[in-house]
């Protein structure tokens, strides 16, 4: 059979199994009088009526009821060939590329790893650290972890990891020689030790809790890096004030080499997303990464 009567085979076969063009033509996504044409198509190499049509409703003819019913078992086993070439296309396997940024890793990043490879054997993973901006384009990577200020333009974003607390830290030293500020508004008055995103020109936003709802304060800039080690030493030297996570911190809190400031101003926040871009045609290893990312997360809440 040519491959044009097969396809209007297979519109006659979608026609009987719905009972009706229209909902042959949604099933296979043409338009009716294009379903219509290929039955007719159909009926005129064969020289005989497959339907009997009113202008309600449509039934098969004894010819048609009798092609149908012998069609049946070939259509199925070839439905059943395409369902194994589907299966085999949406089997969790290959090579699964991440790139994300270094303080991702200790905080949740390394064990999501741990578990997809452990749940999802067949895939290998291909991660690299790295705080710079990646193009998915052109990098031949899946996916990449980065802060949801960094969410790029025609991209989708998808929250990972857990919400983080932040704290602003000062040194008693720096303290004593600029003084305390008294609220958040203040600290454009004050110094920054601030983190930076790596080749995008972005810092860090600095948030707090007012009666409207979350605001942003920036304070000059008096060291830009991306190094939470470094922000912290800077900090302890008293060369400005310093905002990031409090678990990165919470130790020199404890040792009282250094100060929090404006606890229960500052919000908790969502701080990383897994980027991609576009649901069409995922990869199946690439999906099973993204589902099970929002699952971990919802359970680390």
């Amino acid at each position: 059979m040519r491959r044009n009567q097969l396809n209007d085979m297979s519109v006659f076969v979608e026609v009987a199994r719905r009972g009706g063009f229209r909902a042959a033509a949604e099933s296979l996504d043409q338009s009716p009088a294009s379903v219509s044409d290929a039955v007719q198509r159909f009926e005129d190499r064969l020289g005989v009526r497959l339907f009997e049509r009113t202008t309600r409703k449509i039934s098969l003819t004894t010819a048609g009821k009798q092609l149908y019913e012998r069609s049946m078992p070939a259509i199925s086993d070839l439905e059943d060939a395409l369902d194994d070439i589907n299966d085999s296309t949406i089997a969790v396997s290959g090579t699964l590329r991440l790139s994300a940024p270094r303080s991702s890793g200790s905080l949740f990043l390394n064990d999501l790893i741990r578990r997809y490879v452990s749940i999802y054997p067949d895939v290998q993973v291909e991660l690299i650290y790295d705080d710079g901006k990646v193009d998915l384009v052109t990098s031949g990577i899946d996916a990449s972890v980065r802060s949801v200020a960094l969410v790029e333009q025609d991209t989708h974003a998808v929250p990972v990891g857990p919400d983080l607390d932040f704290s602003l830290l000062a040194s008693s030293d720096y303290l004593d020689r600029k003084g305390q500020p008294q609220s958040p508004h203040d600290l454009i008055e004050h110094d920054g030790i601030c983190f930076a995103f790596a080749n995008s020109g972005k810092l860090a936003p600095w948030k707090f809790n007012g009666a409207d709802g979350i605001y942003s304060v920036a304070p000059k800039p008096k060291i830009v890096l991306n190094d939470f080690d470094s922000m912290l030493r800077f900090a302890e030297d008293g060369l400005g004030l310093t905002y990031i996570y409090t678990y990165a911190a919470d130790h020199l809190v404890k040792e009282k080499r250094l100060i929090s400031l404006f606890e229960g101003l500052i919000p908790s926040m969502h701080r990383y997303t897994i980027n991609y871009l576009t649901k069409r045609h995922m990869p199946a290893r690439l999906r099973a990464f993204i589902d099970l990312g929002k699952k971990e997360s919802r359970s680390a809440r």
